[in-house]
């Protein structure tokens, strides 16, 4: 399980917006798994963890919604290591500038789908899961997986067309 890790970090960040709680969801997550291991009937862990995951992230955005916290995004914190990134020679500040900028036009327009369609979106595009392990994910029938998909694509288009102009 342990190398699905990055994967379970991924989905929790951009089901919660927040890195240190994803980070604690995610741990939360593996005991489960851990304690209930003995549902696990074999076949692709993937999905599987993934799911337990979810479940996890949705329980607590449950408890946290009924509390009335709310969580805040903060490009200044989340924004990763953009320091460490590679380099090109060819590249001068502006390039640079742009394709920060277009980053961060897509991870908020990313940001704003709603979670339904974010969540298919980033198992999809960023995890490279199947629609067949998705739909494991999400407990929804492989029909639902591709019609989400295909209207967060669509959502995510009209967004960043609308930025364009």
């Amino acid at each position: 399980m342990l190398v699905h890790l990055d994967a379970a970090y991924s989905l929790a960040r951009w089901l919660v917006k927040d890195e240190h709680c994803a980070q604690d969801l995610v741990q939360d997550a593996y005991v489960k798994a851990m304690r209930y291991f003995d549902s696990f009937r074999g076949g692709d862990s993937r999905p599987w963890i993934l799911g337990i995951v979810r479940n996890t992230c949705y329980t607590w955005l449950g408890d946290q919604k009924r509390m009335g916290h709310y969580i805040e995004f903060r490009d200044d914190l989340d924004a990763g290591d953009e320091g460490l990134e590679w380099v090109s020679p060819h590249d001068n500040p502006e390039t640079l500038l742009m394709q920060k900028d277009q980053r961060e036009q897509l991870n908020a327009a990313i940001e704003a789908l709603p979670v339904a369609f974010r969540e298919v979106l980033i198992l999809r595009e960023m995890e490279d899961l199947s629609y067949e392990d998705i739909s494991q994910v999400l407990h929804v029938p492989q029909g639902t997986v591709m019609s989400r998909l295909s209207r967060a694509r669509a959502l995510l288009r009209k967004s960043l067309a609308h930025l364009q102009t």
